[in-house]
């Protein structure tokens, strides 16, 4: 998905979001974007079978252990890994499917969206909820977004 306002709509309308593959090192990538995204005011449920808990949150085996709507689902596993996990996102009523940075799988993204998902490919939420809602532009990162104005609106 490259579309900017639709970029933007998703994560200005998603309030939980289940981290599969969310680390509890805080040198890895899941976790330094779940950080982000919890400080952002989303609801951040990591889902790990290594961990009980992470970032103040219980860790769920899997999504169907979670007993709660989920909005996003965001996927820090290898492109191999992702077609049970669209599986279960479809299971659980997901709105929407997001792979992250180096994570492509096409036939998991296609399935996702014939069950009525949303689906984002190859980005970071963290990246995207910067470069949308004028997080990246403060430290001179070039976020291909030409305005003079904020965003009226943010997300959080």
């Amino acid at each position: 998905m490259d579309d900017i306002n639709a970029l933007r709509r998703i994560l200005r309308e998603t309030k939980v979001i289940a981290v599969v593959g969310l680390s509890a090192d805080w040198f890895r990538p899941s976790y330094f974007a779940a950080k982000y995204m919890q400080e952002h005011g989303y609801r951040v449920i990591p889902v790990n079978p290594k961990y009980t808990e992470v970032l103040g949150e219980k860790c769920y085996r899997s999504l169907s252990d979670i007993h709660q709507p989920v909005d996003l689902v965001d996927v820090f596993r290898k492109t191999a890994d992702v077609m049970p996990i669209a599986q279960e996102a479809i299971r659980i009523g997901a709105k929407v499917l997001w792979q992250q940075l180096g994570v492509r799988n096409e036939e998991a993204a296609a399935r996702a969206r014939a069950a009525g998902l949303e689906t984002v490919m190859d980005r970071c939420v963290k990246i995207e909820h910067g470069r949308l809602f004028g997080g990246l532009n403060w430290v001179g990162v070039n976020t291909k977004v030409i305005s003079a104005k904020r965003p009226r609106w943010l997300a959080y």
